[in-house]
């Protein structure tokens, strides 16, 4: 199943000259890097849901805790180990 995971934006850089934003999300203590090339006026501190290494859209921290909490209950926050292979390189 794929699934659209909550977290918090940390940090934000940019690769490759400059073209793509890159974030580091915290994911309730599990940090993983994801694209916010679909998010362009996200920024530290936002809530995101990232889907196989793509934040997709921005969540209130409410919402994104609600969201966490279903997900740790139903046993699904084992696909946060595969998102590193979609995601680029770094330089």
């Amino acid at each position: 199943m794929c699934l659209a995971i909550p977290g918090k934006i940390k940090s934000i850089e940019t690769r490759y000259n400059g073209t793509v934003r890159m974030a580091k999300v915290s994911f309730g203590g599990i940090t993983k890097e994801a694209s916010l090339e679909m998010l362009p006026d996200a920024d530290v501190d936002d809530y995101v849901l990232v889907h196989v290494g793509v934040a997709i859209s921005k969540v209130n921290e409410e919402e994104a805790q609600k969201t966490f909490r279903y997900l740790e209950e139903i046993g699904e926050l084992g696909e946060l180990e595969d998102v590193d292979e979609y995601l680029p390189k770094p330089e």
